[in-house]
């Protein structure tokens, strides 16, 4: 699934107009986490790598999408994108450890 996120605030820059590389992070790993939730599961993140590809203004919506590549338990192998004014700005590849009892506390 996708998710749009507003990335409006000056506190989130990094350089003036540019969303920090922490955040646009934050995003990635928070859509592939989602992802496995709308999938009835739940996983922690074991390894994120991300490629930043073009800076991300700040007062411009962007669109965070995040998916599931492959599950081969108890690993799942993720993807996501940020996408701004049709543009990808950045990418990121995670291996997520399942967490099934994490899904049902809920």
């Amino acid at each position: 699934g996708s998710v749009r996120a507003s990335c409006a605030a000056r506190r989130s820059e990094g350089y003036a107009g540019s969303l920090h590389g922490g955040v646009i992070s934050a995003l990635l790993d928070g859509a592939m986490t989602h992802c496995i939730f709308a999938h009835g599961r739940a996983g922690v993140t074991g390894e994120l790598r991300v490629r930043y590809r073009h800076s991300v203004v700040t007062d411009h919506m962007a669109v965070v999408r995040g998916w599931i590549r492959r599950f081969s338990p108890p690993l799942c192998f993720m993807g996501a994108e940020l996408f701004q004014d049709g543009q990808v700005k950045a990418t990121a590849t995670a291996k997520f450890v399942d967490r099934p009892q994490l899904a049902e506390k809920g």
